[in-house]
């Protein structure tokens, strides 16, 4: 969740103060666009992936990450805000040559290395996007990640919704959540594979709208997220359990427009900055904690400014593509931050979708007429909700082709094109090959995680089993496929003899 803080509590002069010098980094920031060199030699891609821990016993959540931390001695792993996830973080790369491959082999070792980590504690490692034995009386207890970061993150959106956070999720099932919470407890339960792409400053919006016009067709087939508290909602029920739990408007700011925190856009941008300004011009600090920084007198001197208060108040905005500035050894470089897969269900499931990810994003950058040019921003936008909400099922508007199945769209349209994508990029043929078949596969078998999840979930209850009782089956199930690392597409409804009495 970003960068820590030394304060839970802020007074209305450190609000004013931070607000100050947050405007400052930006004037920065826009010196820098027009005249500094950012870092780019040649494409990179980084991932990071939050899991989850879960008993062994009964696969609910387990609240042990610190000590499965302490057990990895940490390294390429962190807490996440809840105290049942864990985020791993896989050092950038280039996607090419046999570099998914090698991914692969590296993911497996290291989900394989925490799982080590968390046996002693009668816990295991799940790659999911929601748990679904997760239940509300799990924030009972104490649940919150140690750090102050987190109980500042927690009060300060509680505080600026003044009335506690509403969950009100309708699947198209016809199940449904509509529930209050005084914690943002039940965001701890979303977890997600981040994709990472690092670009100049002239390339980033080309980039950016890419990634938009893509997410539709990255969620429908790999959505996996079909449970929230024992009931079925969305097959992406991440999407809008992160948005609401992050939303700080009250009714009346939703009927007049106001953006929501965890917020997909509302038109195609030219430049970084028009991202970097709308994130300061329209939300309010949540974290604001100043730093000693002063951006303008270290660019002044020829330096290049970390914008330390720029991007504290950037991590709290949750836009489902981000902008990323950083720094690497002095360095300046810019990242688009895809944010909307959810983590599983397996690392071969996972590196697939990276792969098509970045062919596609290759492709839609490096050839023809840009494919957003053809659509409008809120035909991007539907997509992607109609994705979250009906996953492989969902329908897509797409340029040339009106209202298609997002499986036929892929299978018969767009896997050459990521084929291409990845083969500009390096990938070779036959590593290529491997990792788009499993996508290939999804469409062709209409299964991806949350399909998969809803079809042996009914399997057990026209069995006898309760959802309670169906969730868990399912559950152990799933992280058995998962540990195998197999794709699941092949992984199969089982047939499920009669509970007995």
């Amino acid at each position: 969740m970003g960068q820590e803080v030394s304060h839970s509590e802020f007074t209305r002069e450190q609000r004013q103060s931070f607000r100050a010098k947050v405007l400052a980094d930006l004037d920065a920031f826009e010196q820098m666009l027009e005249g500094s060199r950012f870092d780019f030699t040649r494409p990179q891609m980084g991932l990071e992936i939050e899991l989850n821990l879960v008993h062994e016993s009964d696969l609910s959540p387990a609240l042990c990450n610190r000590e499965v931390l302490d057990e990895l001695d940490e390294g390429d792993f962190q807490s996440e805000v809840g105290r049942y996830n864990i985020e791993m973080n896989v050092p950038p790369r280039p996607m090419a040559g046999d570099q998914a491959v090698r991914l692969e082999r590296w993911l497996s070792q290291s989900i394989r290395r925490a799982g080590d980590a968390a046996r002693p504690h009668q816990a295991r490692v799940a790659a999911i996007g929601i748990v679904p034995t997760l239940t509300p009386e799990v924030f009972d207890r104490p649940w919150l990640s140690d750090g102050v970061r987190y109980q500042a993150l927690n009060d300060s959106l509680i505080r600026e919704r003044g009335e506690g956070l509403e969950l009100d999720i309708i699947g198209p099932s016809g199940e449904s959540i509509c529930s209050y919470h005084d914690t943002i407890g039940p965001l701890s339960g979303c977890t997600s594979v981040q994709l990472h792409q690092q670009v100049t400053p002239q390339d980033f919006p080309v980039y950016w709208n890419a990634a938009c016009v893509i997410s539709g067709l990255q969620v429908a087939i790999g959505a996996n997220s079909p449970y929230l508290f024992g009931k079925q909602l969305w097959a992406e029920t991440r999407i809008p359990l992160f948005t609401q739990m992050t939303d700080t408007r009250s009714v009346e700011l939703k009927y007049q427009g106001v953006r929501p925190r965890a917020y997909f856009g509302r038109n195609w941008i030219t430049s970084i900055f028009d991202l970097f300004e709308e994130n300061v011009q329209s939300f309010p600090a949540l974290l604001p904690e100043s730093s000693q920084e002063d951006a303008q007198a270290i660019l002044a001197s020829g330096g290049v400014p970390s914008l330390t208060d720029l991007k504290l108040h950037n991590g709290t905005v949750w836009r489902w593509n981000r902008p990323i500035y950083d720094t690497s050894q002095g360095v300046p470089h810019l990242r688009v931050e895809n944010r909307v897969l959810p983590a599983g269900p397996s690392v071969v499931d996972m590196v697939a979708n990276a792969c098509f990810y970045y062919g596609l994003l290759e492709a839609a950058t490096s050839s023809g007429r840009p494919i957003w040019t053809k659509m409008s921003f809120q035909d991007a936008d539907h997509n992607f909700r109609e994705a979250a909400t009906h996953g492989i099922a969902a329908i897509q508007r797409w340029p040339g082709l009106g209202k298609i199945r997002a499986t036929d769209l892929i299978e018969e349209h767009l896997l050459s094109v990521a084929d291409d994508g990845l083969s500009a990029l390096g990938l070779r043929r036959e590593v290529r090959s491997h990792f788009l078949s499993i996508i290939e596969g999804r469409c062709r078998t209409r299964t991806n995680g949350a399909s998969w999840q809803v079809a042996v979930v009914r399997a057990h209850e026209a069995a006898g089993y309760s959802r309670e009782e169906a969730l868990q089956e399912m559950f152990r199930l799933y992280l058995d496929h998962s540990e195998d690392n197999l794709p699941v597409h092949t992984w199969g409804v089982p047939e499920v003899a009669p509970k007995a009495d």
